[in-house]
């Protein structure tokens, strides 16, 4: 049997979710059933965290790249003085002229304003053009009428899509059987490309652990 996941139990983790996440929960067990997210609770458990510290609670859509100098230098130490070329103040609370900086020339990005367009979005901040691109083959595997989400980067944020989108991605990145292992260490990595959060991931996934009726036990 399937896990099941409700809105009931969504919205008791993260009473302020915004509404369009809550539309896609509402409709989303076809979703978590074809990535195989939903065929046990420790999987469902470790997804429903990371989404959770990622979208901030499911109130967050895109990624926050309001920064001061002094954050920046903390969040880019090699980028920024006094270790890298860059003044930080020159960037300082410029999220368009930060993001084509940090994420310009990567991840598929190779236009001058790609690192803001494809800067991070949706339920596990999707972020640069090759994963959008990634994304539509992945949903369009199983949903062939999917938009192009590196032609439409907003459509990521859609209620219809937004949970596809994040469970395609997960699954991709093999996130499902270190779950199994109930190891949130190595899950933390593949989504979010080291460990920043960890902590907080840790408390996400104790609470999310009870949602489902599971020992909040963690293997690191």
């Amino acid at each position: 049997m399937p896990v099941l996941v409700t809105l009931a139990q969504i919205t008791k983790l993260a009473p302020g979710a915004r509404s369009g996440y809550c539309g896609a929960f509402s409709a989303g067990q076809e979703v978590l059933e074809r990535f195989a997210i939903a065929e046990s609770k420790l999987r469902v458990a470790h997804f429903i965290a990371q989404l959770m510290h990622e979208s901030g609670a499911l109130t967050r859509e895109y990624e926050n790249l309001n920064y001061s100098a002094r954050r920046l230098v903390q969040v880019w130490p090699w980028r920024f003085k006094p270790h890298g070329p860059l003044d930080p103040e020159d960037y300082a609370h410029d999220a368009r002229k930060l993001a084509n900086e940090v994420y310009g020339g990567r991840m598929g990005n190779t236009a001058p304003q790609d690192g803001y367009l494809y800067r991070g979005r949706g339920l596990l901040q999707l972020t640069g053009k090759g994963n959008y691109a990634a994304a539509t083959s992945r949903v369009g595997r199983c949903v062939p009428d999917c938009p192009d989400f590196a032609a439409q980067p907003d459509a990521v944020l859609a209620p219809e899509w937004c949970l596809a989108v994040a469970a395609g991605e997960w699954a991709s990145r093999g996130c499902n059987e270190l779950a199994d292992a109930d190891d949130l260490e190595q899950v933390t990595r593949r989504i979010n490309g080291g460990t920043t959060g960890f902590v907080e991931r840790q408390e996400w996934l104790r609470q999310a652990k009870l949602a489902w009726n599971l020992a909040p036990l963690v293997r690191f």
